[in-house]
């Protein structure tokens, strides 16, 4: 088995962690999520035009490239974290102009080599697969692709086609962070997608509470969770880590509990 699929296969909805690469202290930020208990990890690439993004991850992108956090630096930190953690999952989350600008070959070796499970590029849809996906796959490397609320029947399984790891499923039409979709909407649209595939259905957008994540895990196959995190980093700054370690502990005891 994969990472991923081990990561899925747990008699409990797996746990999906995102913070910022660059943004703090980015070990030890993902150290304590995996201490909390985090299933799989999503490591954001910073840009510039984080369009898919609200505010509080718009303004850790903000923060690491005024940092000076390059894609070298990105790739780094996920070599370290697998030199550190060699069984956990590690997503990278982004946009595509710095994945793709030194070639999808280029990056798609890179990422291998930083020993990257999957790739989450939020500006590149199924019908460009070919900007990306293909180098990705040679790679052994998963393209997580995106489902939202308006993705409808006919055009699912163009999203499906080349995907692996698992689907990520927006549960709001909107940017990061902001709102919440109601918990019977999400049940209906995760049936629905579990009808259409094999792969696991993580759901994510706007979960921020412990009960939240608890109600989404009843009916998904894992939660994601990122804007809650990249704020206590921009809040707790150097004492985030504690923070951190606290809130994925909760959401994973809420989860575990369903």
């Amino acid at each position: 088995m994969t990472r991923l699929q081990n990561a899925f296969s747990k008699p409990h909805a797996a746990f999906v962690a995102f913070i910022t690469a660059g943004d703090g202290d980015t070990a030890a930020n993902l150290d304590a999520l995996v201490e909390g208990g985090a299933d799989v990890i999503e490591l954001g690439m910073p840009f510039t035009d984080p369009m898919a993004d609200g505010p509080a991850i718009q303004a850790a992108n903000l923060r690491s490239l005024g940092a000076g956090t390059t894609t070298a630096d990105v790739l780094q930190i996920a070599y370290d974290f697998r030199t550190r953690h060699p069984d956990v999952p590690l997503v990278l989350m982004g946009y595509a102009n710095p994945m793709i600008r030194r070639g999808p070959e280029w990056f798609a070796e890179a990422a291998k080599n930083s020993g990257v499970d999957g790739v989450i590029c939020v500006d590149i849809p199924p019908e460009e697969d070919d900007a990306l996906g293909p180098a990705l796959r040679a790679e052994g490397i998963s393209p997580i692709r995106l489902a939202t609320p308006t993705t409808d029947a006919k055009r699912l399984p163009q999203v499906l086609e080349g995907s692996s790891g698992f689907l990520y499923y927006v549960s709001v039409a909107g940017v990061t962070g902001l709102q919440q979709a109601a918990a019977g909407s999400i049940e209906e649209a995760v049936a629905a997608l579990k009808a259409a595939t094999d792969l696991p259905v993580a759901v994510g957008f706007g979960v921020r509470e412990p009960a939240q994540a608890a109600a989404i895990a009843k009916h998904a196959d894992g939660v994601v969770v990122g804007s809650a995190f990249v704020d206590l980093v921009g809040e707790h700054g150097a004492k985030a880590p504690a923070k951190l370690k606290e809130l994925t502990a909760a959401m994973v005891d809420a989860i575990k509990a369903v």
